[in-house]
């Protein structure tokens, strides 16, 4: 039995793959959990109808990702650290910090494992955190540290 496989099944094939497959797993288990369809000219159809689905969407995705970077470019956030001699701060700020303040103050949800090579900062000043929002959309966040 030919089956187009809407999902990635182990062991099985890629999403999109025409397979062969026992007529008995490609009936009882593929199709009945939605993990394929038969491969005849309908199926063919659903399936481009889905690629074309999740274009769409992929495309969606990356014009709100460009508009969020716009929006992050004019944004700087304030933390204020008390600092002993020649500048050194106590303590610093995470990129947690980053965007539970990022949450708080503007209401934009940033996701702290996408940020590029950061550190967390420890000193006085102005410092900018790469942010990647989508596949190949990278914003910058602009971090104020000042003493208290």
């Amino acid at each position: 039995m030919k089956v187009i496989l809407t999902q990635d099944v182990k062991k099985v094939g890629k999403k999109g793959e025409i397979v062969n497959v026992a007529d008995g797993y490609g009936q009882n288990f593929l199709i009945k959990n939605k993990l394929a369809v038969l491969a005849t000219e309908h199926g063919k159809e659903i399936v481009a109808q889905r690629k074309e689905d999740e274009r769409l969407q992929d495309l969606q995705h990356k014009a709100d990702a460009e508009k969020l970077k716009e929006t992050l470019e004019g944004i700087t956030l304030e933390f204020v650290m008390s600092s002993g001699k020649e500048g050194r701060t106590f303590g610093s700020v995470s990129t947690k910090n980053v965007v539970e303040e990022m949450m708080k103050v503007h209401g934009i949800k940033l996701d702290k494992r996408k940020f590029i090579q950061a550190r967390p900062i420890q000193s006085l000043g102005y410092t900018k955190l790469k942010i990647e929002l989508y596949k190949g959309v990278i914003g910058t966040v602009t971090v104020h540290t000042k003493e208290k």
